[in-house]
């Protein structure tokens, strides 16, 4: 068994690193003569999926260049993967924009801000984590009006953020960073007080999204007097291929990935109905599911959703991951980037090979509605944004080598704020790209759904 470094020996990795790789290399974005097509990457993806919605993953990224953005995160593996890296490796989010970061309740029922999408997650170097959320912030901000010096700035600031909580972390024992959570209460009053109006709303809307609550939205008795789960064609339908015992094999499969207490608890409900439900932009066109569960009583619900998990885009230029499946990607993930997971949270594989992951479909969750930002408010939401990766960062590296590489001085957030703004001119022109290739017939698109 190979020693430990010491925090100082960390420390010295990092500014060795440094050294290496210079902090202002990070600045700029120039694509290569070699640069692959956006749209044929998106067409490549599209094989892989159901053909009947990638229109609609398609519609969704055609409403604006952050929509398109969030969906793009194969373009922006392939550019990160051409630049210079660190070597400094972590659990990447792996598409780590600033509406993958929320509100969602710990098991102990207390709010949480953090990351909380990992459908890419895989280790890697924790720049390209920084660089895609520096990148969504100046593209959020340009389309939200704020103009490039804003929006840099809005982009600096989350960085510093990053920066700053990285170096509280070094200084913190292993065990302290890894009980470290980023609450509500603390989130309230980090904030700038003109940014406050904005956190309350979405605590409140996270506060009542439950399963309780989502029950008289998403089901409705039918006339033999069981629970189903309403259609609501293309978002919410039932296929005809979907058969009991199909989905009965992955849920016992699913079930031995829990923990002991764990299975107990879902032992006391019993599935009610399945139905496809397509949810987000960039996975759109997997299959995703909602499950109904019920326990003894109709007003004890439970909602799983059940998601369809391939190869992370980074793995077409990382090291592939190594646990079993990609649902068990996916979760092993999740548990080492979130400070507290969800309890139902686990895998399954199915029939064809199809890997899966599961977590509850509503538990107290609430995300950042950009086109309702003032730039207040995106500031904050960056700098939250910032804070909850460098914890994440902090519990699956080794936050004194990430404070050794980033040192102390402004350098780093210059360098990443410049690199931003190139890559939302890119972001700008690939989507022009995209567009054109839906106005001219080659990519299938389903608008307004």
């Amino acid at each position: 068994m190979s020693r430990l470094l010491t925090r100082d020996e960390q420390r010295q990795a990092g500014e060795s690193a440094r050294a290496a790789l210079p902090l202002s290399v990070h600045a700029g974005w120039t694509p290569g003569p070699g640069r692959p097509d956006p749209v044929g990457l998106l067409e490549e993806q599209a094989a892989s999926r159901v053909p009947g919605l990638v229109p609609i993953r398609h519609g969704r990224m055609a409403v604006s260049p952050f929509s398109y953005y969030r969906g793009a995160a194969l373009a922006m593996a392939a550019d990160l993967a051409t630049m210079p890296a660190s070597g400094i490796v972590v659990q990447l989010c792996g598409d780590a924009h600033l509406s993958n970061f929320g509100l969602f309740a710990s098991p102990e029922r207390d709010l949480l801000f953090d990351v909380n999408d990992f459908d890419e997650t895989l280790l890697g170097p924790f720049e390209w984590d920084v660089k895609r959320l520096a990148a969504s912030i100046v593209v959020a901000g340009r389309e939200r009006g704020f103009g490039d010096h804003a929006s840099r700035h809005a982009a600096h600031l989350a960085v510093r953020s990053y920066q700053d909580r990285v170096a509280e972390y070094a200084s913190m024992r292993t065990l302290d960073v890894y009980y470290a959570r980023v609450d509500v209460a603390a989130v309230i009053a980090y904030v700038d007080k003109r940014a406050r109006p904005f956190l309350r709303t979405t605590v409140r809307s996270a506060s009542h999204h439950d399963a309780l609550h989502e029950l008289p939205k998403l089901t409705a008795v039918d006339a033999g007097g069981h629970r189903r789960i309403v259609d609501n064609p293309p978002i919410i339908s039932h296929p005809a291929d979907l058969h009991n015992d199909r989905v009965a094999a992955v849920l016992a499969d699913y079930r031995s990935s829990l923990q002991e207490d764990r299975r107990v608890l879902l032992d006391r409900y019993q599935l009610e109905d399945v139905a496809l439900k397509v949810v987000g932009v960039g996975s759109v066109g997997l299959y995703a599911f909602a499950a109904l569960f019920l326990g003894s009583d109709d007003d004890d619900p439970l909602f799983l959703q059940v998601k369809q998990a391939e190869a992370s885009v980074l793995e077409r230029f990382l090291p592939p991951s190594r646990e079993p499946s990609h649902g068990a990607r996916v979760v092993a993930g999740q548990r080492r980037l979130q400070a507290a997971g969800d309890v139902l949270l686990g895998w399954a594989v199915g029939r064809g090979d199809r890997h899966w992951y599961f977590r509850q479909l509503q538990d107290q969750k609430g995300s950042a509605v950009v086109d309702a930002m003032a730039l207040e408010d995106l500031e904050t939401w960056g700098r939250l944004c910032g804070w909850a990766l460098a914890r994440g960062h902090a519990r699956s590296g080794r936050p004194a080598e990430l404070a050794g590489y980033l040192g102390t001085g402004r350098e780093f957030e210059r360098a990443i704020g410049e690199f931003a703004v190139a890559y939302a001119d890119q972001t700008e022109r690939d989507f022009e790209a995209f567009t054109a290739a839906i106005r001219s017939g080659r990519l299938a698109a389903e608008p307004g759904v």
